[in-house]
């Protein structure tokens, strides 16, 4: 064998064992993902699975309370419940205004209240509500129905309406507000459209209802412990585990689009799968009454999680501000290689942004579930309101974020006015359209983060 076919041997061996390395550098992180992956799939099933097990033989109730609009209890109301397979139960309220029903079986119930046994003078604030009804996906878990009781429908004039509105809409910007913000941040400094943000929402919902409704932790703390879990699973492990090698790869951000789209897909039929299709309340705050302020109402768990949204949406405002990882995450959204040459760990950077971004979004999941319960459908419900609020603002902008949010918001419900409720996200379309048509870069945005 000559010097030159000696050489070209190696050098072919060479090539060969280069190859062989990449592709099982490229295999173990596809069995690192996988295990990821399959890792936190069993961490939100496991303990739905063991506790289904555990509570199937736990009594399981269907219960409520009778008062009017002054707290009073109502004694002696009838209550009919039907459920599956021909399942009926006639109950009355006790002195304390009080009734249960024990469920044996899962499936959907419907409680009536008898209307003819209610004092003289008093009525459902809502004649079309005397049937009520709850779905038992697993025993071991009680629900709780409501009547609301009232001196009858009493029609709001124009103004009552426009106050009443007018406040659903600045705590609706507010929610979407922290997602927006969440978005806009991730946006600024990866430049990725995050489809799957919504799927944020609904994941922290999902988890405070299981804390609270199953696993019988109070709302106060189950809150919390959601949106920390929210922040580790959608911000730390999804970008370590998913964005971050797509992005050493090269990856392109329309691949990384499509990415995001078929990945909140999968998100939410893995929802659907686990917790079923309906709706899910809070036991702990369903039909909490409202506080009577002049011409608005507003009850006790809107005020308290408005507020606590303001306090994030202010920490994240100081954190981007005042604090070195917020200065660095500013300049990786200017300029990220400039950044990078001037000492800043981009990718650090990024991963702060990825937790913040993903904390925010989860807590606008906890304000929705507390008021208006979880399904696996609100992400997606929330995400056109969302990506409008963040066009109307501009990209990558915090401050557009929150303007373009509370315009949105307020549009959304004003809108109610002249259209039928089914129709007001159409509004938020609209928006979307006709900002891109006249001001593409939003209200606070720059040109140049456009295209």
């Amino acid at each position: 064998m000559t010097t030159l076919e000696l050489e070209s041997n190696v050098m072919l061996k060479a090539k060969a064992l280069v190859l062989k390395t990449d592709s099982y550098r490229k295999d173990s992180y596809l069995v690192r993902l996988g295990r990821a992956a399959v890792l936190v799939m069993i961490t939100l099933t496991f303990p739905l699975l063991l506790s289904s097990h555990a509570q199937a033989d736990t009594p399981t109730k269907l219960y409520g309370v009778v008062i009017d609009e002054d707290g009073v209890e109502l004694a002696g109301i009838g209550i009919s419940v039907t459920g599956p397979s021909g399942f009926t139960a006639d109950v009355t309220t006790d002195t304390q205004g009080a009734w249960e029903v024990p469920i044996t079986v899962t499936g959907s119930f419907s409680a009536t209240i008898n209307v003819n046994d209610l004092p003289s003078g008093q009525a459902l604030t809502d004649p079309e509500k005397s049937t009520v009804k709850a779905n038992f996906f697993m025993l071991g878990v009680d629900l709780r129905l409501l009547f609301p009781i009232g001196p009858g429908v009493v029609k709001a004039t124009l103004l009552e309406r426009s106050a009443q509105l007018t406040l659903d809409g600045i705590i609706l910007g507010l929610v979407i507000g922290l997602a927006a913000l969440g978005l806009s941040l991730i946006f600024g400094t990866t430049g990725l459209t995050n489809f799957a943000h919504g799927e944020i929402l609904t994941l922290a919902g999902l988890l405070t209802y299981y804390l609270s409704a199953i696993v019988k932790l109070p709302v106060l703390l189950a809150a919390p412990l959601a949106v920390a879990l929210g922040a580790i699973i959608s911000g730390l492990l999804q970008d370590k585990y998913l964005w971050k090698p797509l992005r050493k790869r090269g990856t392109g951000l329309i691949a990384m689009l499509v990415i995001s789209i078929g990945l909140a897909i999968f998100l939410r039929y893995f929802f659907l799968f686990l917790f079923g299709g309906d709706t899910r309340q809070l036991p702990q705050y369903a039909g909490q009454a409202g506080l009577e302020l002049g011409l608005i109402s507003i009850t006790p768990k809107s005020i308290l999680t408005s507020v606590i949204g303001i306090l994030f949406i202010v920490g994240a405002t100081l954190w981007l501000l005042r604090t070195r990882m917020g200065k660095a995450s500013r300049a990786v959204a200017d300029n990220p290689a400039l950044a990078s040459a001037s000492g800043i760990d981009v990718q650090r950077v990024i991963r702060a942004v990825w937790i913040l971004g993903a904390a925010l979004a989860s807590y606008a999941g906890v304000i929705v579930t507390v008021n208006q319960g979880v399904s696996f459908l609100m992400g997606q419900d929330m995400l056109l309101l969302i990506f409008a609020a963040v066009t109307l603002g501009g990209l990558g902008t915090a401050n557009g974020a929150i303007v373009g949010s509370l315009i949105i918001g307020l549009f959304v419900q004003l809108s109610t006015l002249f259209i039928p409720t089914e129709l007001k996200y159409v509004g938020a379309l609209i928006v979307l359209i006709v900002i891109l048509i006249i001001r593409p870069q939003g209200i606070l945005g720059k040109k140049e983060r456009i295209g």
